[in-house]
């Protein structure tokens, strides 16, 4: 198994995000790391892609449920479309 190991700054290169964002996530528990000494943050390759993996965004287009309709009119109108 080949693990690698990031400082804060480090991963933040990686990931093409702030230090601060990466801190910030880590210490509010959003993002995957470890703990090292008195506190010294580090990230793992796998935490890398598990934030990488977390932020990932997939979009299919909008869907037929996802169309709101407020009244009575425009659910008859969507029956006969």
């Amino acid at each position: 198994m080949k693990l690698e190991f990031f400082e804060p700054s480090e991963a933040a290169t990686v990931l093409k995000c702030s230090e601060a964002w990466l801190r910030e996530g880590a210490a509010k528990g959003e993002f995957p790391h470890a703990v090292w000494g008195k506190g010294k943050i580090i990230f793992t390759s796998v935490h890398l892609k598990e934030i990488a993996l977390l932020r990932e965004v997939r979009s299919s287009g909008p869907s037929v449920q996802s169309v709101r309709m407020i009244g009575t009119r425009a659910q008859s109108r969507q029956k006969y479309s």
